[in-house]
């Protein structure tokens, strides 16, 4: 049915199903029709998530984590290695995900991980998170590509700040509370061989606003993008299917975190969508 009559059709059953199925029909053919048209709209609407800035014919969803609601069969909340950390310190609300800086019983920060390992995992394609990062001294949010086939540890990392870092990684506030603005995009061959890596300097506080961080990763290539903007690229060839991860870990380059570090929810890692699309081109394959 073309676009225009089905719309017209929907909203003649929506005025039917108000006025009652006795005066438009059967209602067990009206029911049918409403329970078609909604799975129709259903089916349309990943269509409309396209890579930002990217040419939208070239790719095919295969990933769309909206974060309506926090979804089990598609994220575990800890590493393969470790278990879950009992306190809890993030949620998804109002179609955000928010993972905050929290002190455990014992007072200290713990790390906090969530992955798809086991559930969802990609080679090659186009991966793309909106979010709005957290302040804070030794804060140290992410979001990469990783594979632990045997001994091997493949890893693409498409975004990781450190706040507390010296400048250009981020800067101290009026209130000494850190703010990030630049960030890590990098490749590892294996745990510790490094195939390129690059400081992105935003120039913009990463904490103020939602950006949209993203990696194209070609059999050859994986290239880098903030806001749809390339920033960097390596020549690599990496094979392994890789699964997602979004994490808030503290130290590394942004230092220990301490008194002056936010807590709480009001300071969250907020990340709005994360996506992956497949290229459609069989080349790409």
């Amino acid at each position: 049915m073309p676009g225009k009559k089905r719309l017209l059709h929907v909203v003649l059953l929506c005025i039917c199903a108000a006025v009652g199925f006795s005066a438009c029909g059967e209602d067990a053919e009206q029911a049918q029709l409403l329970a078609v048209a909604a799975k129709s709209k259903r089916r349309d609407a990943p269509a409309q998530k396209t890579p930002f800035g990217q040419k939208a014919s070239d790719y095919v969803l295969t990933f769309a984590e909206e974060f309506d609601r926090y979804n089990g069969a598609l994220w575990t909340d800890h590493l393969w290695y470790e278990d879950s950390h009992p306190t809890k310190n993030y949620t998804v609300e109002n179609g955000v995900l928010k993972i905050w800086p929290q002190r455990d019983a014992s007072g200290k920060f713990f790390n906090r991980t969530l992955v798809t390992d086991g559930k969802f995992e990609q080679k090659y394609g186009y991966f793309e998170m909106e979010a709005k990062l957290p302040r804070g001294k030794g804060t140290w949010p992410a979001f990469w590509l990783f594979a632990h086939p045997g001994n091997r540890r493949p890893e693409i990392d498409i975004m990781e700040a450190y706040p507390g870092g010296v400048d250009p990684w981020g800067y101290t506030d009026d209130s000494g509370v850190s703010r990030p603005t630049a960030y890590g995009a990098t490749v590892w061959r294996d745990e510790g061989v490094s195939a390129g890596g690059r400081q992105i300097d935003a120039r913009r506080d990463l904490s103020a606003k939602f950006h949209k961080y993203a990696a194209k990763w070609e059999p050859d290539r994986v290239t880098f993008y903030l806001d749809g903007k390339e920033t960097y690229s390596v020549d690599v060839r990496m094979d392994d299917p890789m699964f997602i991860l979004v994490d808030l870990w503290f130290g590394s380059s942004s230092g220990e975190p301490d008194d002056t570090t936010p807590t709480g929810k009001s300071n969250s890692y907020e990340i709005n969508y994360i996506r992956a699309w497949q290229f459609r081109h069989r080349s790409h394959h």
